[in-house]
């Protein structure tokens, strides 16, 4: 099967072709997808919970030394 021409192709005969730059997309991808998710993931839940999370209310329970 012929590479294609264009960007597509010189994509492929320098990463996607050889076994190392292969895997080395695939994780560099899944560690990206790993990252947004998470950052998504964990804004979604601070503002459901805005208020509630120790780090909204810890003032009201902490002592101050003065």
């Amino acid at each position: 099967m012929p590479a294609p021409n264009g960007f597509l192709g010189t994509f492929y005969s320098l990463v996607i072709r050889r076994n190392f730059g292969f895997l080395g997309v695939i994780f560099l991808g899944a560690f990206a997808t790993e990252i947004a998710f998470e950052t998504t993931a964990n804004g979604i839940w601070n503002s459901i919970n805005r208020g509630r999370q120790w780090k909204d209310i810890k003032q009201r329970y902490m002592e101050h030394d003065e």
